[in-house]
């Protein structure tokens, strides 16, 4: 029986990885914060997991649970909770999606050169890039603190590939979606939203630019990518996106279509609002979470993926939408 360590157990990619190696007949040991133990994603999985509260920042928790539970695989999908406002707090930020990491590598260096390692990299690496898609050589700049965070990371990873020959890889992982996505990102606040106003709970619907664009996958399809990673003969870093870029308009769009009530647009900007057959305003854009449309849209090129590991994402944007919606009707 095969042993997998994932640290961000109860978040969305965490719970998803978690049953799906199950599946396959794994041994689950979880890390995850305190706060977060009853997170209801992890709850269906929960009595088959051993799970370890505690911080990705405690290297001497980190070792202690690696010896004891001697995993032969460990998935790194700890995280900060939100990238909203990554400038709160940089060094926090830095320390959990840069350093952590590194001080994982350093203990499988020194003690474990055995375990194979996934890294959740982010295309926020990339920052506002010059070409799209994007693909595993597409040049990276980094935004904020986030962003420099995975990229630290990211390098460190090859690093130890090459120089300490770790199977270490990254994923570099586009926007990826889910009913179990916090209701701080904009995807389930749009299904939450638009659900709560077909009941009758929610008047309206403040978005900002409805032109920003994405590459929206389901996050169960990229779990399985993650797996196929490590089951490679060799290893190496790979994209993890669908392929296909959506405007946040086109996703409450989608949403609203399958709510059953069609949404029709009007005004341009800032000004722009949403009306139902009925006339009435039901997406409102508002400056105060308005941003300039990006020159470039972040796109990810997943060709290397499915020529080498033959992975591809299962599930359409349409359907994925749906999904979401139909989780968050009251």
């Amino acid at each position: 029986m095969k042993r997998a360590l994932i640290t961000g157990v109860t978040g969305q990619d965490g719970s998803y990885l978690a049953e799906f190696l199950l599946e396959k007949g794994y041994r689950i040991t979880g890390l995850h914060l305190p706060a977060s133990a009853s997170r209801i994603s992890i709850r269906p999985a929960q009595e088959k997991i051993k799970l370890y509260e505690g911080d990705i920042t405690d290297n001497d928790l980190l070792a202690e649970i690696i010896r004891k539970e001697k995993p032969d695989e460990i998935y790194n999908l700890a995280s900060v909770a939100t990238v909203a406002k990554p400038w709160e707090d940089p060094l926090h930020v830095l320390k959990v999606t840069g350093l952590a990491p590194i001080a994982l590598l350093e203990i499988l260096k020194k003690e474990f050169p055995h375990i194979k390692f996934f890294q959740a990299s982010s295309a926020e690496m990339f920052g506002e890039p010059a070409e799209s898609p994007q693909n595993e050589d597409t040049p990276f700049h980094p935004k904020n603190p986030y962003g420099m965070g995975k990229l630290l990371a990211h390098l460190a990873v090859g690093q130890y590939r090459v120089q300490h020959k770790l199977f270490a890889v990254s994923g570099i992982l586009f926007n990826h979606e889910s009913p179990r996505r916090g209701e701080g990102f904009v995807t389930r606040k749009i299904t939450r939203t638009l659900a709560r106003i077909k009941a009758g709970a929610e008047k309206e619907l403040i978005v900002g630019n409805l032109s920003t664009v994405r590459d929206w996958g389901f996050a169960a399809d990229y779990v399985r990518a993650m797996w196929m990673m490590l089951q490679a003969d060799a290893p190496d870093d790979y994209v993890l996106a669908s392929g296909a870029a959506h405007t946040v308009r086109d996703f409450i769009h989608t949403a609203a279509k399958a709510l059953d009530f069609p949404i029709a647009w009007e005004g341009k900007a800032e000004k722009e609002v949403g009306r139902d057959s009925k006339g009435n305003i039901v997406v409102r854009v508002s400056a105060d979470f308005y941003r300039p449309v990006e020159k470039v849209n972040r796109r990810g090129d997943i060709s290397k993926i499915q020529k080498d590991l033959g992975w591809r994402p299962k599930t359409s944007f349409e359907n994925l939408v749906k999904m979401m919606v139909k989780a968050d009707m009251l």
